[in-house]
């Protein structure tokens, strides 16, 4: 599961939806690797609009990278800026969760990651 892909998952417990504390879910004993992919410039800049840049800023703290800058870059800064562009595409796209769990901070479900694919099926009494 690359760390972009957090940025777009919320806890599935129902009483969750309606609480602002069920995203971003937070990474816990993760096992991270990293797989090289061609830098895409376009993607990176097509992408980042889309990002909720504070809830990255989160989980990067928890994953112990860097701190990111305090705000989400525009075109002309990935542009001007190499070593800031191959920054976020290492993060982004290249690193991936293995193995560890994701935990929604308002209701503490931990969600299994096995293999990169999160399991969030949930148990009978959640649903």
């Amino acid at each position: 599961m690359k760390i972009l892909t957090l940025n777009f998952l919320t806890c599935a417990v129902k009483a969750c939806k309606s609480s602002s504390t069920s995203f971003p879910l937070h990474p816990k004993d993760c096992e991270l690797v990293s797989d090289s992919i061609a830098p895409n410039a376009k993607l990176l800049e097509n992408i980042l609009p889309r990002v909720d840049w504070e809830a990255l800023k989160i989980i990067v703290g928890e994953l112990g990278f860097p701190s990111l800058p305090p705000s989400a870059p525009t075109p002309s800064e990935l542009a001007s800026d190499e070593k800031l562009s191959s920054e976020l595409h290492t993060l982004l796209l290249e690193t991936q969760i293995s193995e560890g769990g994701l935990v929604c901070a308002n209701c503490g479900h931990e969600y299994k990651v096995k293999e990169g694919i999160a399991n969030f099926l949930l148990p009978n009494h959640l649903v």
